[in-house]
């Protein structure tokens, strides 16, 4: 959710006064900590395993859970798990979300281990998978091979500065065509992209995807599970670098006078909170151009292939100057959804298969980066 339309929902009338935090406390709200993996990337040491899992964490991952762990106890090996502390079992029952951000974790891995002539033999599920959730058992055993003969991904330099832009897009600002198949031309593990940028697809589109992030603010347990992550200001989110930031001075300042809390969040009777459900709806609206990914089945391993190519569009829509923004409200699998689910599946994959992942593209200014955990408190 964008941090202005949640200040729309929380902030109310004390935006004016939070604004005039002095200059002093504006520059110190920024949550450094939270925010210095992205700028020791590649200063991990000398095993390429660390240098490539520094650039790894940094991948994009619902709800920035980041529910990746690895073990490195055997040489030239990364061992992956999901930690299953950090699922969304509300809006993502069967951890389909959680699985395509574990693929978009392993290829940036990949992008980065190439920069050092590594090669990466990656074996899914060795020891098996349950379609219907994660557990224990390694989501994949990774080996790094030395190849003297691979070249560098020319998408590794695209890594620092990648984000899902939350913000609304420029409106006189067309996707052209050239752009959707450059993005469509960027995947190369199994998924098939599709893409539109029509009005009357957009349009279309626009609606359903609006429909069913209204569903999901509505639907208690599932809003309440984006609650739940809010992460509050500074000291906050150096705590808990994960979920959804709101930082900087200004929610620090809301969140001292007693304006931003997340009980005031689930408090769906005010005014304030209609007026920020609308703002946070207004979001879908702007998109330009959309951007879909489909798989033939739905198993663990194509979820993975899909988050694989899901942050080779990301990446190269970051070198195109385009915005990239997922939408998976309609593709969730809670019972609620399921008729915009199938509107999804009707209108992107009428042959059949699973939509695996939705998004809206667009102009807008750069934002920050989202905070991560460092790498250590990622290895087992």
């Amino acid at each position: 959710m964008r941090k202005r339309q949640f200040l729309a929902v929380l902030g109310g009338g004390v935006v004016l006064a939070a604004a005039g935090a002095s200059a002093a406390f504006v520059f110190t709200r920024r949550p450094d900590r939270a925010l210095a993996p992205w700028a020791r990337a590649g200063m991990a040491g000398q095993d390429p395993r660390r240098m490539a899992l520094s650039y790894a964490i940094l991948a994009p991952n619902p709800h920035n859970r980041q529910p990746w762990l690895v073990d490195l106890r055997v040489e030239d090996q990364v061992t992956l798990h999901v930690d299953t502390t950090r699922l969304l079992p509300q809006t993502d029952p069967h951890n389909r979300q959680i699985t395509i951000g574990l693929g978009c974790f392993i290829e940036q891995m990949a992008i980065a281990a190439s920069t050092q002539n590594y090669r990466l033999d990656v074996s899914l599920f060795p020891d098996g998978s349950d379609p219907q959730a994660l557990d224990g058992r390694p989501v994949a055993v990774i080996r790094f091979e030395k190849d003297p003969g691979i070249a560098a991904d020319p998408l590794f330099q695209r890594i620092l500065a990648r984000r899902s832009l939350k913000e609304p897009f420029d409106l006189t600002r067309p996707v052209p065509g050239e752009v959707l198949a450059a993005l469509g031309a960027s995947v190369r593990h199994g998924a098939l992209a599709g893409s539109s940028n029509a009005p009357a697809t957009v349009a279309t589109l626009r609606a359903l995807t609006h429909a069913a992030l209204e569903l999901e603010i509505n639907t208690q347990r599932t809003y309440k599970e984006s609650v739940d992550l809010l992460r509050i200001g500074k000291a906050e989110i150096d705590a808990n670098p994960d979920g959804i930031d709101l930082g900087g001075a200004l929610f620090d300042s809301l969140a001292a006078l007693g304006q931003l809390s997340r009980e005031q969040a689930l408090d769906t009777t005010s005014a304030a909170f209609a007026q920020g459900r609308a703002a946070l709806l207004a979001n879908t609206d702007t998109a330009m151009a959309h951007i879909w990914l489909t798989t033939p089945g739905n198993s663990r391993a194509e979820q993975i292939a899909a988050g694989r190519d899901w942050v080779r569009i990301n990446l190269t829509a970051t070198a195109l100057g385009t915005g990239l923004q997922p939408l998976s409200q309609a593709l969730q699998e809670f019972p609620e959804m399921a008729g915009h689910y199938r509107q999804a599946h009707k209108m992107l994959s009428p042959d059949g298969g699973t939509v695996q992942m939705l998004g809206r593209l667009g102009y807008a200014s750069a934002v920050e980066p989202s905070p991560r955990w460092p790498l250590d408190a990622k290895i087992i």
